[in-house]
């Protein structure tokens, strides 16, 4: 029995502090790995929010670039037509002006001639009975009435 007691005051003495203190050593290591496990998950989940934050701007962002660049596009468009448009419409008076210019030129030309041909044939028919100097002015009032 006394060697149980020995026994026991030398576990106490020297074996017992150096057990407790390496189990209080391990429980506060494993409290510290606790605690930096629950840090790195809200850390995590903090990241993960940042992320989705992050993803959700990013996406807004794309959307209304989207639609200024499809608006541009549109405005382009609409110009790019109006100037056609516009273009178009320039050749075309352009076009009409000369068609009229040489329509105009065209019966010019073909009314001198006629007045012209009308004359001679006039003058032949009637040159036994006209005198062209006194008979002028008649003549050229038909030839500009042609």
């Amino acid at each position: 029995m006394i060697v149980f007691f020995v026994l026991g005051w030398v576990t106490m003495h020297f074996v017992w502090p150096n057990l407790i203190s390496a189990i209080d050593e391990r429980r506060q290591k494993i409290a510290e790995g606790l605690s930096a496990a629950e840090k790195s998950v809200s850390s995590l989940s903090e990241t993960n929010e940042k992320v989705k934050h992050m993803l959700d701007e990013a996406k807004k962002e794309s959307q209304v670039r989207i639609v200024t660049a499809e608006k541009q596009v549109t405005k382009l468009l609409e110009k790019a037509r109006s100037d056609a448009e516009l273009e178009k419409s320039r050749i075309l008076l352009q076009a009409q002006c000369d068609v009229d210019a040489i329509l105009r030129h065209a019966k010019d030309e073909l009314r001198n001639e006629v007045s012209v041909l009308s004359i001679k044939g006039a003058e032949q028919i009637l040159m036994r009975e006209i005198n062209m100097a006194e008979h002028r002015e008649i003549l050229d009032k038909l030839e500009a009435q042609l």
